[in-house]
């Protein structure tokens, strides 16, 4: 096959960091390349040195074997290479026409944007590679897989031939996800290229021609998917054995630890995101939230964890009415909290560790006596937190906003943990994490089920929920649709309920 793209010796350096380091990756025409790493492996340097956000330190660029120089995005998609990302730039007022025109607007005149021809060939692209979008619709009123499709539509609007993916699917259910890679497949069929980035393996083997697996900036290796099993993939990424299914006996168990009645949330317009919702947590057993993100699911914790008011409703911790409490006292009820944003409401980025890990305690015993903060009890409960928990750092007076993402999320789940806690509120606990952090992650979630903590997890990862969870809620439009043991659950009908399909389908019978 003919290559698309060719980078060859890349390099990238950040003070302090050698983020790609002579780095070949070859792109074929009409294929699918997924690339594979931890966190900080280089990937996204890579990708933004071809988009035109980087420059690259030392390293040569080829499309279709001839030299090209990309400074800009706008070298770059008029090239022919477009970038969705992570995260849609989509303005949610303007629609799905006024979106893809943005930037490449065509007048008559001068004056007079051509929307009706715009229109006209966004319906033809969406008809070509079965992309199935409405040009006249608002993108506010667009499900999230739709929107996606806009984002590709941009590109394709743009005449990409070569389109990069960032983490495609972590805002889909499992169905919006299927429909995903079909696009992908027409979109090869007609001859363009996709270079795939995701850290979810089962989708390595769902959509990848090809496979390259970054680790510190080098590439480790090349392979395709019938030479690759899942194992050999993570252990490449991380350089060690990573053991990927949780392990877990049987819960044992308890009494009602979290008890929520009829609770209604507001967002901050003012209108009600969480609508009604009752549940239970029990000693002993994780029970798991699942749902697209924007469901409801980030008010409901902040609700649980006295971050914002509830407009009705009933919350009990431990048969303590906490509805109207303060995250102090909520947390001096014995509840651990790890947040969705690490860095608003987890960590203070510029204190040093020691200090981040007793944030809920510093007052108290052996960290204060009365008015006077004891550091030296404090600088030893950082070292000895660091080493327990594998906080890779320098010291203990490095300041949180210098460790990598993983590391953070190991200091919060270190800092909770380390407190005696009955109840544990984890929201997306393992998002943007590799895989040897996920792993870490989640033996310390069993652990601490083990030892008899009621567990709410919250997670836009079906699989994770699946995998942690022994009884599953799914939540959709602020309301719970559905709870269910983990032995009646199927993959296919939770996705179906996170859509908003109710019970059909969702039960193993």
């Amino acid at each position: 096959m003919a290559l698309a793209l060719s980078m060859r010796g890349i390099s990238k350096a950040f003070p302090g960091v050698q983020a790609n380091d002579q780095i070949d990756f070859d792109l074929e025409r009409g294929e699918i390349h997924v690339l594979l790493g931890e966190n900080g492996a280089g990937k996204t340097t890579l990708m933004n040195i071809l988009y035109g956000l980087y420059r690259a330190d030392a390293g040569q660029i080829y499309l279709n074997g001839r030299e090209v120089h990309i400074a800009t995005p706008s070298d770059a998609i008029a090239q022919g290479i477009g970038m969705v990302h992570q995260h849609f730039m989509l303005v949610p007022v303007f629609t799905v026409t006024e979106n893809t025109m943005l930037g490449v607007e065509s007048t008559r005149y001068g004056l007079f944007l051509r929307q009706e021809e715009a229109a006209q060939r966004i319906r033809d692209i969406s008809e070509e590679y079965g992309l199935e979008v409405e040009p006249e619709a608002y993108i506010k009123d667009i499900p999230v897989g739709v929107q996606q499709r806009v984002e590709i539509i941009k590109a394709l609007y743009r005449q990409a031939d070569i389109l990069i993916l960032d983490e495609p699917t972590s805002v889909l259910t499992p169905q919006e996800a299927e429909e995903l890679f079909q696009v992908m497949r027409s979109l090869v069929d007609e001859g363009k290229s996709i270079i795939f980035i995701t850290h979810k393996l089962k989708e390595v083997f769902a959509v990848a021609d090809r496979i390259t697996v970054l680790r510190d900036g080098h590439v480790v290796g090349t392979t395709t998917p019938d030479k690759a099993t899942e194992a050999m993939l993570a252990e490449m990424m991380v350089g060690r054995e990573v053991i990927l299914t949780v392990e877990k006996e049987a819960p044992e168990v308890g009494e009602i630890v979290l008890e929520v009645e009829d609770l209604w949330v507001l967002d901050d317009r003012g209108l009600p995101v969480v609508n009604g919702v009752s549940l239970q947590a029990k000693a002993g057993e994780i029970l798991g939230i699942a749902g697209v993100q924007g469901n409801g699911q980030t008010e409901l914790v902040e609700a649980l964890t006295g971050l914002r008011s509830t407009a009705r409703g009933r919350v009990r911790i431990l048969g303590t009415d906490t509805t109207h409490a303060s995250p102090r006292k909520i947390l001096e009820k014995g509840v651990g909290h790890i947040p969705e944003d690490r860095h608003k409401h987890g960590m203070v980025l510029s204190y040093p560790i020691a200090d981040n890990l007793v944030l809920s305690t510093y007052y108290q015993a052996p960290f204060a006596h009365g008015m006077v903060i004891n550091g030296e009890a404090i600088d030893d409960n950082g070292r000895k937190l660091i080493a327990e928990f594998d906080i890779r750092t320098p010291s203990e007076y490095a300041l949180a906003g210098t460790l990598s993402g993983g590391n953070q999320q190991k200091l919060i789940v270190a800092r909770e943990f380390s407190r005696p806690i009955r109840l544990l509120i984890s929201a997306q606990p393992t998002r943007g994490l590799d895989v040897g952090s996920i792993e870490f992650i989640h033996q310390k979630l069993i652990e601490r089920r083990d030892a008899g903590t009621a567990i709410l997890l919250v997670s836009v990862e079906l699989d994770e929920v699946m995998a942690l969870s022994d009884r599953i809620a799914v939540i959709y439009e602020g309301e719970i649709v559905e709870t269910l043991p983990i032995a009646e659950a199927t993959r296919e009908g939770l996705g179906l309920l996170m859509a908003g399909a109710r019970k059909e389908g969702a039960i193993a019978r």
